[in-house]
């Protein structure tokens, strides 16, 4: 499960994923942004937070996460890692070169400094 929320008027979308995520969890977030996206032209900065990566529950799961991120990546700012799992610290320079985003890791200590440099 991915509980998001859309941070107003900073235009910030809160991810935290808890659960592996299923294909709806996109099609959910979607519908929550694709309307601030199509009135102000973009979404200025996305904060995923998480202890670790849940993974999919499925295949289908995970070709919805790409395609979300395919249609969406150069609609977005910059993106903000908050986790002290290994593997999502990593995550910057997995996806970095490959999609059209400002993208940085903080650790768990730093989340308010990931805040301040989204707002940046």
């Amino acid at each position: 499960m991915l509980k998001h929320r859309l941070l107003l008027p900073e235009g910030i979308l809160l991810i935290e994923p808890d659960a592996p995520l299923e294909a709806a969890d996109f099609e959910s977030v979607a519908a929550e942004i694709d309307p601030y996206i199509a009135e102000r032209g973009r979404l200025p900065a996305i904060l995923i937070h998480a202890k670790t990566f849940p993974g999919w529950a499925n295949l289908a799961a995970a070709i919805a996460h790409l395609r979300f991120v395919e249609s969406h990546h150069a609609k977005v700012g910059k993106l903000a890692v908050v986790s002290d799992s290994l593997l999502l610290a990593e995550l910057p320079l997995m996806i970095g070169p490959l999609i059209d985003v400002e993208v940085k890791h903080f650790p768990e200590s730093a989340y308010n400094d990931a805040s301040v440099w989204l707002e940046e």
